[in-house]
């Protein structure tokens, strides 16, 4: 199913590919492995929830450069790095670019399996939070410009009456406005419209 996670795992390592695998299987996940980030990023649709393990050092783009590029086309998935010799600047920069967590070679099967979790974890409520942004986006789009216009006066605490006289309108009709608004935007309060509004306004 196109909900269930994978594990992507890029090596240019057969070897290290085959065990990391293994043990992503071992959990009962699943997996699909690729020898280069190029193979990777050519193949990714943005869309398939699950977080990518990538070595450091590779031929062609190296793990950090595959985090960055993930990030170029807007795909946010979590990306665990691994290295048998990374030094400060380079775990700074993939922690920067957003990286679960770099491990370094050799680690313990838990310490890769609990990554794996909190990565997946992250993923979940990442997609959580696109799909309530979408919502968002979607019921915004369905307001009328007379509605759009209420909205921002309700956020910014204006009363009702000066809604109406803003308008022309009686108290009434604001009132039939306002619930049409909360309607549309699935809320019942200011408070909770507000909220919901600024979360995806922030994000834009």
């Amino acid at each position: 199913m196109i909900d269930e996670p994978t594990v992507f795992v890029i090596d240019d390592d057969p070897a290290a590919r085959e065990s990391v695998c293994a043990l992503v299987e071992s959990m009962g996940l699943t997996t699909e492995s690729y020898r280069s980030g190029e193979e990777f990023l050519e193949q990714y649709d943005s869309g398939r929830p699950g977080c990518v393990i990538t070595d450091l050092q590779m031929p062609g783009l190296h793990g950090v450069q595959v985090q960055q590029q993930l990030g170029e086309i807007g795909a946010r998935i979590p990306v665990i790095v691994l290295s048998g010799y990374a030094n400060v600047p380079v775990a700074v920069r993939a922690m920067r670019l957003g990286a679960v967590t770099l491990l370094e070679k050799p680690y313990s099967d838990e310490e890769l399996m609990q990554a794996i979790q909190e990565a997946l974890a992250i993923d979940t409520e990442m997609r959580r939070e696109s799909r309530m942004h979408e919502d968002v986006l979607r019921r915004l789009e369905s307001l009328t410009e007379d509605e759009r216009k209420i909205l921002e006066l309700l956020m910014s605490g204006t009363p009702n009456k000066v809604i109406a006289k803003q308008f022309d309108i009686g108290l009434r009709t604001v009132e039939r406005r306002r619930q049409r608004v909360f309607a549309k935007m699935g809320v019942q309060t200011v408070a909770e419209l507000t909220r919901k509004v600024t979360e995806v306004r922030q994000l834009n």
